[in-house]
């Protein structure tokens, strides 16, 4: 299935109102909830033309007071997950974090910036040497940042965003996020405002503006908590 929508509230009704209807309605057998039942999208593609937005609740759908049920997320919850996408802090009860993956600073060869005399190795994380490489050259097929890594197989919760590709076209940065799991009802706005924020915070870097957002993903899910609230969202009940 493929959605086109204007903003991230716009993409997360869509979804919503259309994955009763299309979704996989199965009993999970290995993961988060064993036992419980989901309703999934066997793969689904999100096109966002404006994603980003201030202040960062304008992005977090809004549900209409009459209907009586709480927001997906709740305000200032963008403010929180951004620290969690674009720091490296990790708590010690923690396997990762994404922004461990994305910050963790490395050695690399840059051919864009002369740190030695002899030498072209710069210290650097994903985010930085990417906003550096389509700085000098935006024609390129090689801007992928990577959250996952094979270690990953043996964790009991790996990583549900798997990476974002980069592509600028038009003066304009676009992102292409992908995850392999993805929680509709709450997860899927919060994760695309963050992910919003991360764009125009690389696009600012760079010297263009933020594009659309494309993400996908195989498994775009209801858990069975949440299916009588997205019901009564869209009036499906």
């Amino acid at each position: 299935m493929h959605i086109e929508a204007v903003d991230i509230p716009d993409a997360w009704f869509q979804c919503l109102y259309n994955i009763f209807d299309y979704g996989n309605k199965y009993t999970i057998q290995h993961g988060s909830f064993v036992g419980q039942i989901r309703y999934e999208f066997d793969w689904i593609s999100v096109l966002i033309q404006n994603a980003y937005a201030e202040p960062y609740d304008l992005m977090l759908p809004q549900i209409p007071s009459h209907l009586n049920i709480p927001n997906p997320v709740e305000p200032g919850y963008v403010e929180q997950y951004v620290l969690y996408l674009m720091t490296a802090d990790k708590k010690p009860d923690e396997d990762y974090t994404y922004g461990q993956r994305l910050c963790t600073v490395f050695s690399v060869y840059s051919p864009f910036e002369i740190v030695h005399t002899d030498l072209n190795f710069k210290c650097i994380s994903q985010i930085d040497h990417f906003i550096d490489v389509l700085k000098q050259t935006p024609n390129t097929n090689q801007a992928i940042l990577q959250i996952a890594q094979p270690s990953d197989c043996l964790l009991n919760d790996p990583p549900c965003l798997r990476h974002i590709d980069l592509k600028v076209r038009d003066n304009k940065l676009n992102f292409y996020p992908y995850f392999r799991s993805w929680d509709l009802w709450g997860g899927f706005p919060a994760n695309l405002a963050g992910i919003a924020v991360l764009q125009k915070y690389m696009a600012d870097e760079i010297g263009i503006q933020p594009g659309f957002i494309l993400a996908s993903s195989k498994g775009l899910h209801i858990y069975e908590y949440a299916e009588e609230l997205a019901k009564i969202r869209i009036n499906k009940c």
